[in-house]
């Protein structure tokens, strides 16, 4: 079956920014997995962000994660090795299964723009009660990384020869 013969699904997406710094007026990376996802034809469901704090962090996806609307969770923010950097910590323990190959390949696209400075880069992501949920460095050159040479075709039901759309959306 070619990529004519699936019908797009759109997705609910949560977007998350991590960060102790940013408001809805400056954050910039949020907003651009918040208009890609959208213009991809996905629905953006909830566009939150939180301090870095473990905690606050993991309530906050914990929320995303029981939520039935909710079928992919993009966040930014928290990946690096700052005192304060806790995305890792805070998600993965929630995690069913590890998508080992997300942080991987993003690191490899990664290298081609900013060279080793991409070992920095604390990127996950997994999957958590059918919900797939993608940690990506703060910044918008990040953000666009991970969308342009990943989510984008991931996320889009009629990217072959897979994608992630049938694990996480409702079985008709």
């Amino acid at each position: 079956m070619s990529k004519a013969d699936r019908r797009f699904e759109a997705l609910n997406i949560a977007v998350i920014t991590v960060s102790d710094t940013r408001t809805e007026e400056n954050d910039s990376s949020g907003d651009y997995l918040a208009t890609q996802a959208a213009l991809a034809g996905h629905n953006v469901v909830f566009k939150n962000i939180v301090i870095d704090d473990i905690y606050q962090i993991r309530a906050l996806v914990s929320a995303h994660i029981a939520n039935e609307n909710v079928h992919a969770i993009l966040m930014t923010g928290g990946t690096g090795f700052t005192h304060r950097d806790s995305t890792p910590e805070a998600v993965t323990p929630l995690f069913d299964k590890h998508i080992e190959g997300f942080g991987e390949l993003f690191r490899h696209i990664s290298y081609q723009e900013i060279g080793t400075s991409t070992v920095q880069s604390r990127a996950v992501a997994g999957f958590a009660n059918k919900k797939v949920i993608f940690c990506m460095p703060g910044s918008t050159g990040a953000c666009k990384t991970a969308w342009q040479g990943i989510l984008k075709e991931q996320l889009d039901s009629t990217h072959r020869p897979c994608n992630f759309a049938p694990h996480v959306l409702p079985k008709n």
